[in-house]
């Protein structure tokens, strides 16, 4: 392995929930050899408490995450970019901004936690799951040999993963 830095950015409409959940727990679980980053393509004015109740029980640095655009990403300063990984339908269909770094672009669809409804036990069950589909997506880039594969390789695996359990009719698709 070596010790180089992979820049991953996370991207859900609103960058309140599942993208902030995905930032924190690769900074959490993949660092050094991984640096999260979270944005939405149309970013809401807060965490959804839910998402930073989420990450508080795993203990999950929170310190930081606010909504951001994804076009903060694509000015000059902004950091190259590896992987850019879309978390919600909506933003994966909408057209990218030209990001410094050439990333490879995979869609991860999970349901959206934000829009459960029910009682805040039935909301909270939402958030859990997503968070748990969003783990073992990155427990699964986490285990890839990600230095050795070629670009095309590595994309086809950043595509698989995104078929998962619990994935969207989208992302199965992709």
């Amino acid at each position: 392995m070596s010790d180089r830095t992979y820049n991953v950015l996370f991207v859900c409409s609103g960058n309140s929930a599942r993208s902030v959940m995905a930032e924190a727990l690769l900074n959490k679980l993949g660092s050094p050899q991984f640096s999260a980053h979270s944005a939405g393509t149309n970013p809401s004015g807060a965490i959804h408490p839910h998402a930073m109740a989420v990450l508080g029980a795993a203990g999950l640095d929170t310190a930081g995450l606010q909504p951001k655009s994804w076009h903060d990403y694509a000015t000059a300063g902004a950091p190259e970019l590896d992987f850019v990984i879309t978390v919600c339908d909506d933003a994966a269909g909408e057209t990218c901004p030209t990001w410094p770094g050439e990333p490879l672009l995979a869609h991860w669809g999970i349901p959206d936690p934000a829009r459960a409804t029910g009682s805040e036990a039935e909301i909270a069950v939402a958030f859990d799951e997503a968070f748990g589909m969003l783990r073992r997506r990155i427990e699964l880039l986490l285990a890839l040999p990600v230095d050795s594969f070629d670009r095309m390789v590595l994309a086809s695996h950043l595509k698989d993963i995104g078929r998962g359990e619990g994935a969207t009719d989208m992302a199965k698709a992709s």
